[in-house]
């Protein structure tokens, strides 16, 4: 595989691979450019913040809202829940109908209440996998 590399500051950023088939290798990069690619506005009162992924605890809907919980805020955002689904890299999963989770900031699961299982972020915040997203989310983490 050939590689080049151009650094232009005049230039947009883009990335092109041509690739005789889909392997590991070119799923990693991907993978990669995904996760640094994807870049939400967040509003809080009459402010525009760039939301880093790596401080997401989860996004939640609250009154039809979505909202991104961070570690240490709770941001308005305009994308609805299944738009975020589709471009949020794979450390994201959907726990239930309202909530998608970031792996890297659970804590914790309690499974003490017979059938259900709750999630416990590292910032305090709390939700339930539902019925549904149950075997999903214990294959996907290992469970």
């Amino acid at each position: 595989m050939k590689f080049s590399l151009f650094i232009d500051e005049n230039h947009d950023e883009e990335v092109i691979v041509y690739v005789h088939s889909i392997n590991k290798t070119v799923e990693q990069i991907k993978a990669v450019l995904e996760e640094s690619s994807a870049e939400l506005i967040g509003y809080k009162d009459k402010l525009s913040v760039i939301v880093d992924l790596d401080t997401i605890v989860c996004f939640s809907v609250e009154n039809n809202r979505v909202y991104a919980i961070t570690t240490s805020d709770k941001l308005y955002l305009k994308n609805r829940l299944y738009q975020l689904e589709q471009k949020l890299p794979n450390n994201f999963i959907k726990i239930n109908q309202s909530c998608i989770a970031n792996i890297k900031q659970i804590k914790c699961f309690d499974s003490s209440i017979s059938g259900t299982l709750l999630v416990k972020f590292k910032n305090g915040f709390e939700d339930y996998v539902s019925r549904r997203q149950i075997k999903f989310v214990k294959e996907r983490l290992g469970l």
